[in-house]
C-alpha cells in the first residue's frame, strides 16, 4: 500500500465519520422539532396566559391604588400566573424533561386563578385572564397526563 491508498482510504474514513454524526445530528434535530410542535398548543397557550395576566394585574394594581381592595387576591393570583407561565412557556418550547412536573404545578396556578378572576370578571381585564387561565389549564393536562 503507498501512501496515495493510505491517504485515499483515511479521506474516506473521515468522510463516512462525518456523514454519520451529521445524520444523527439530523435525527436529534428533527425530534427536537416534534416535541417543540408537540408542545406548540401549550407554548401558545402559556405565552397567551403571561399577557393576560399581566393586563389583569395592572387594571387590579391601579384599582388597588383607587381603594378597591376586593381586587388583591386577584392581583395576587395573576401575578403567580404571570410567573409560571412563563417558565411554563420556556420549558414547553425546549421540550425539557421536567415539563409534565411543571405543568402539573401550572395546573393548580391557573386553576386557583380562574376562581379568582371569576370574582371579579365584572371587569374585562379579569375576565380575559380568566379565560387565558382555564385555556392554559387544559393544555397542562395534555401534558401532565
Amino acid at each position: 500500500m503507498n501512501r496515495r491508498e493510505l491517504l485515499i482510504g483515511a479521506a474516506a474514513l473521515a468522510a463516512a465519520a462525518t456523514t454519520q454524526q451529521a445524520l444523527a445530528a439530523g435525527h436529534d434535530h428533527a425530534a427536537m422539532h416534534h416535541g417543540h410542535a408537540m408542545n406548540n398548543r401549550l407554548i401558545e397557550a402559556a405565552a397567551d396566559c403571561v399577557s393576560k395576566a399581566q393586563l389583569c394585574l395592572q387594571h387590579c394594581l391601579v384599582s388597588l391604588g383607587r381603594g378597591e381592595t376586593d381586587l388583591a387576591a386577584c392581583a395576587r393570583s395573576s401575578s403567580q400566573v404571570e410567573a409560571i407561565c412563563s417558565a411554563l412557556q420556556s420549558l414547553a418550547a425546549s421540550n425539557a424533561k421536567q415539563l409534565p412536573q411543571l405543568a402539573r404545578v401550572a395546573m393548580d396556578i391557573c386553576k386557583e386563578c380562574e376562581e379568582e378572576c371569576k370574582k371579579t370578571e365584572k371587569h374585562p381585564e379579569c375576565k380575559a385572564c380568566k379565560e387565558a387561565c382555564a385555556a392554559c389549564y387544559e393544555e397542562c393536562r395534555k401534558i401532565a397526563a
